[in-house]
């Protein structure tokens, strides 16, 4: 059985390596690898969709649902999960710590990058990968989908305390601002956010009472790193990317959106495919254009009415 348990590891680690080959890094799963081991016992699949009923309504066989609005976060403090509730999560879906994470969701990945985000947090990011092309790509080569709700025993893992090296606070944003602390931010929003010509995408609720930007920060919309199919482009495409606005490796880097999961994507092509240190700011504008006395950066002229 040491020795079944040995080669199913080997072939695992192989399929993984080609994997990462195809899409020049260990932070991405192809959807044809994923395919081919939907049936492997040591891989874990788990959806974080914007739309948490599409689920229900059909998704990768075997996938587990991770409810951003309730799974990811603490509803009462407005804050990420706690370690105990991640905890008990992953354990009532069997992982442990020889299982390999794959995330995939709707919208390119956004609430996925975000889950893989927390993931890396709580100290899971060697096992944590992102389907490369999420839900979208999933969809468009006709691969199976299913309904049922899967069922797993139970393991015992233990997931490690917060590595808050990730994560950037309203402080850490104010430290380069009025302190002149050496770290880029990048606002990864639309170009009519960035300016302050709109306070949020259309169709989505305003939740800042300023519009405008974090003073400094340079713009390079999220979509920017990704294929028209939801793949992201190569790692030699990304590095000229961001090295065009001068996020090059050399100095950490913050990324922001409006909540957070649009900045996590960003997070996760600087940090788990470039390796650049980085960290997100999931308070992001919602937080830092409503806080007092704190300065912004409005090039559209917009001013806040109070009304």
């Amino acid at each position: 059985m040491k020795i079944l348990a040995w080669v199913s590891g080997m072939a695992l680690a192989a399929g993984l390596a080609t994997a990462a080959s195809a899409a020049e890094s260990d932070a991405l799963v192809s959807a044809e690898w994923l395919e081919q081991n939907l049936q492997n016992p040591d891989v874990r699949v788990f959806e974080v969709s914007v739309d948490t009923g599409v689920y229900e309504r059909g998704h990768i066989p075997g996938a587990v649902h991770l409810n951003w609005h309730t799974d990811l976060v603490d509803t009462v403090k407005r804050d990420i999960v706690s370690k105990e509730a991640f905890q008990d999560k992953l354990r009532a879906a069997g992982v442990t710590p020889d299982t390999t994470i794959v995330l995939y969701g709707d919208n390119n990945n956004w609430f996925a990058a975000w889950g893989a985000w927390v993931f890396n947090i709580y100290g899971l990011g060697e096992q944590t990968k992102l389907l490369d092309g999420g839900r979208k790509l999933w969809e468009a080569k006709g691969l199976p989908v299913d309904t049922a709700t899967p069922t797993f025993t139970a393991s015992a893992i233990e997931i490690s305390d917060r590595d808050n090296a990730l994560r950037a606070r309203l402080g850490d944003v104010l430290e380069v601002v009025e302190g002149g602390a050496d770290v880029a931010i990048v606002d990864i929003r639309s170009p009519d956010e960035f300016s302050g010509k709109i306070f949020a995408p259309e169709g989505v609720k305003e939740l800042s009472v300023r519009a405008g930007h974090v003073p400094g920060a340079v713009n390079v919309p999220w979509g920017k790193a990704v294929n028209e199919n939801g793949t992201f482009k190569s790692a030699e495409e990304l590095k000229a990317l961001y090295a065009e606005v001068g996020i090059d490796g050399t100095k950490p880097v913050i990324t922001y959106c409006r909540i957070g999961e649009r900045s996590s994507h960003t997070w996760y092509a600087l940090s788990r495919i470039l390796g650049y240190d980085v960290r997100n700011y999931d308070g992001s504008w919602t937080e830092y254009g409503n806080s007092v006395g704190v300065p912004i950066a409005n090039l559209s002229g917009t001013v806040w009415t109070g009304k």
